[in-house]
């Protein structure tokens, strides 16, 4: 599941590993995400350690669900609390290859680095729960999920709307790929692809 969206998502400011709060719209996503869970009955609960999903995890029910860093958004470094539609206008040809995983700004992380840090931390956890458990992460912790364990090119993945679930079946915790059975799940209609900053 991507947390809800926060004040930063609705400004289409890129937060990495800062934070912003839920908006309100976002604590509604959340919320509404409940009656998915419901049905699904994850054996366990997870996090990312920052703040809008350990804010998001609450709200659905599960504030003491444990934290894990391993599954923090990318860090964008000199670009964190940049616009996304600034960058856009200022530094395209960097900000389509930062997109496409070919570059970093100063500061952030490579794009293999975070593919590799977020399948570690989530095979851990389906290596500790039998495969059965809802990470509630980022958008890009999904679309490094989506390329590490589908093979998925990064730059031809939509954005993730804030508040949906992406399920993802494996035959086991060390299968070398997944088959993807939904994505961007949920009862919100989706933002339009500007709104989604990461």
């Amino acid at each position: 599941m991507r947390h809800g969206e926060t004040i930063w998502n609705a400004e289409q400011r890129l937060q990495g590993h800062d934070n912003a709060p839920l908006s309100s719209r976002g604590i509604q996503q959340a919320l509404g995400f409940k009656p998915m869970i419901a049905a699904l009955k994850p054996k366990q609960v997870v996090s990312s350690d920052l703040g809008r999903c350990r804010e998001t995890v609450g709200l659905i029910g599960f504030p003491d669900a444990p934290a894990d860093a391993r599954l923090r958004e990318l860090s964008m470094g000199v670009w964190t609390g940049q616009r996304k539609p600034d960058l856009i206008a200022q530094r395209p040809d960097e900000y389509w290859a930062w997109r496409a995983g070919t570059f970093h700004p100063e500061g952030g992380e490579t794009w293999d680095q975070f593919k590799t840090r977020v399948a570690e931390g989530l095979r851990d956890w389906m290596r500790k729960t039998d495969g059965d458990v809802l990470a509630v992460v980022h958008s890009g912790v999904i679309r490094a999920a989506m390329v590490a364990f589908l093979g998925l090119p990064q730059h031809s993945l939509s954005p993730v709307t804030p508040g949906t679930g992406t399920i993802l079946h494996f035959d086991g915790a060390d299968a070398a790929s997944a088959m993807l059975e939904g994505y961007n799940i949920g009862l919100f209609a989706p933002q339009p692809a500007e709104a989604v900053a990461d």
